[in-house]
């Protein structure tokens, strides 16, 4: 199975930007972990973090007949982002929503995300485990043959 791991914006400055939220783990850090994971339970994972929204529509739409599921981190598209909602529903692959932090206690901004409106699940406020359980979950959706 082929996961398409997307980290959205900022999440490249995981260790410096905000560590009383994200923590002081890097983003290098939790790629390792990601991959660690992905290869322990099976998984042939291609991770992609890009700053840029039409980045990671064109990564979405390139995803269809490459891979079997999306684990994605919109990151603040997730508040705002119609066009990667539309991409997500385009190609029609499982997709988990995966974030850091618990976005539902913070700003009231951030407790809207248009990603859910198509992923099979949400995880949020587990730190860098909540890939792992994102990993899982798409494993075993994936291979009871689901969307």
């Amino acid at each position: 199975m082929r996961i398409l791991v997307i980290n959205g914006p900022n999440l490249n400055m995981l260790g410096i930007r905000e560590p009383d939220i994200y923590g002081k783990r890097t983003f290098r850090d939790l790629e390792q972990s990601v991959r660690a994971w992905a290869g322990e339970i099976g998984l042939d994972v291609e991770l992609y973090q890009s700053n840029h929204e039409g980045d990671i529509v064109d990564r979405i739409q390139a995803a269809l007949g490459r891979f079997d599921g999306i684990l994605i981190n919109p990151a603040a598209y997730t508040h705002t982002s119609v066009a990667i909602l539309d991409a997500l529903k385009a190609v029609g692959l499982p997709a988990c929503e995966v974030h850091l932090s618990d976005i539902s206690s913070r700003e009231e901004f951030r407790k809207f995300s248009y990603v859910s409106l198509y992923a099979g699940k949400t995880i949020a406020g587990k730190g860098f485990d909540g890939y792992r359980e994102g990993l899982v979950w798409l494993r075993d959706r994936i291979g009871a043959g689901g969307p």
